[in-house]
C-alpha cells in the first residue's frame, strides 16, 4: 500500500483517535509473522479521507457510515468484511474520474493482502467496495445490503443536513458548469427514485425509505424547476 504523508496532529479530524481504534479493533489478528502492522494503514486511509478535494466524501462520511454499521452490521453475514469495506469504499476519490470504486477495491486487495487477511475475506471486501458504484446488491446479499444502506443513509437525513449534503456534492463538482451538473445530478436522482426500494435492510426500509424518497423528490423538483 503506497504511503501517504501523515496528517499533522493539529489538522487531524476530531474523531481521528477513535477511528484508529475502530480500525485496529476491526482488522483481524493474524498468526502470520509476516503480516504488516495495521496502524500505519489506518493513518494512510485517514490521510486519503482528508484530501482537500473532498467536501462530502470526507472523514465525516466515513464516521457516519461506520456509525450506521453499528446498527446494521448484525444484518450482515460477515460484519468484519462490511466494516473493512466501509473504510475502503471511497479511499480513492477524485470527482473528475469514474473509476474510483475500482481503484478503491484494488487498494483494498493490496492492503488487506499485506495485512495477512485470508484470500476469501479480502475478495469479499473488494467485491463490496465495487458494489458501492451502483448500490444494487442482489437479493440475499446481506453484506452488500448492510454496506449500501449505511452508505446511502444520508439520503434520509432531516432537511437541513440533507441540504448540506447536496451542497457539499455540488462543491466537489465545482469544475462542472451549473447546467451540466443539474442535468447529471437529476439523472442520478431519477435513477435512485426508480429503484423498487432504496434500502434493503429491515431497519433501512422501516426508518429511512420514506424520508429519503421525500428528500430526493424535493431536490429533483428544485433542480428541474
Amino acid at each position: 500500500m503506497n504511503a501517504t504523508a501523515a496528517t499533522p496532529a493539529d489538522d487531524r479530524h476530531p474523531a481521528h483517535d477513535d477511528l484508529v481504534r475502530r480500525w485496529l479493533d476491526t482488522v483481524p489478528a493474524e498468526d502470520d509473522d509476516r503480516a504488516a502492522d495495521p496502524r500505519p494503514y489506518a493513518e494512510n486511509l485517514l490521510a486519503r479521507w482528508a484530501e482537500p478535494q473532498r467536501r462530502y466524501h470526507s472523514t465525516d462520511h466515513l464516521v457516519a457510515v461506520l456509525g450506521h454499521l453499528d446498527t446494521l452490521a448484525a444484518h450482515a453475514d460477515d460484519p468484519v468484511a462490511v466494516r473493512l469495506a466501509a473504510w475502503f469504499h471511497d479511499a480513492v476519490y477524485r470527482p473528475d474520474r469514474s473509476e474510483n470504486e475500482e481503484r478503491s477495491a484494488v487498494l483494498a486487495e493490496r492492503a488487506l493482502s499485506e495485512l495477512g487477511l485470508d484470500d476469501a475475506r479480502t475478495a469479499e471486501v473488494a467485491r463490496l467496495v465495487r458494489l458501492t458504484a451502483g448500490h444494487d446488491p442482489a437479493p440475499g446479499d446481506t453484506n452488500g445490503e448492510a454496506l449500501c444502506d449505511a452508505d446511502l443513509a444520508i439520503l434520509a437525513a432531516p432537511p437541513a443536513p440533507y441540504a448540506a449534503y447536496a451542497a457539499a456534492v455540488r462543491e466537489e463538482y465545482g469544475f462542472v458548469p451549473d447546467d451540466t451538473f443539474h442535468e447529471g445530478r437529476a439523472a442520478v436522482l431519477r435513477q435512485l427514485l426508480a429503484l423498487p426500494t432504496l434500502f434493503r435492510t429491515p431497519h433501512g426500509r422501516a426508518q429511512w425509505e420514506a424520508r429519503a424518497r421525500q428528500n430526493l423528490t424535493t431536490e429533483l423538483d428544485l433542480l428541474t424547476a
